[in-house]
């Protein structure tokens, strides 16, 4: 089976900040822009913006809270993440398993020749 590597998902994961953000509300639960923007390095305004790329790409859910909104990760969207990395892992590795069987066989071949 192969899974799809959804670009958007993964430009959204690409962001360390939101990658912290995503940390932050996995260890610490539901969290709105003010809670993490006293944890990050980064003004309220901004940890909006990036949980509105974290929304929009399903990573995150919010529901109203007084003023505010409670984020919190979406585990399903985030197992589909994780399982697209295990894919592309796994692809890399066969890469990388045929690149060094080529050049284990373009060495033997050097050393036999090297030997004549």
């Amino acid at each position: 089976m192969t899974t799809a590597v959804d670009d958007a998902l993964w430009s959204a994961i690409g962001d360390p900040i939101r990658r912290s953000m995503i940390d932050l509300l996995l260890t610490g639960g539901p969290g709105t822009a003010t809670s993490l923007s006293e944890r990050l390095p980064v003004t309220r305004q901004a940890v909006s913006k990036h949980l509105a790329v974290l929304d929009r790409v399903g990573l995150i859910h919010s529901a109203p809270a007084g003023r505010e909104r409670h984020y919190q990760v979406d585990e399903a969207q985030l197992a589909r993440a994780v399982a697209q990395l295990n894919t592309v892992g796994a692809t890399w590795d066969a890469r990388l398993r045929r690149i060094k069987r080529i050049a284990e066989t373009i060495e033997r071949h050097r050393t036999d020749t090297q030997g004549e």
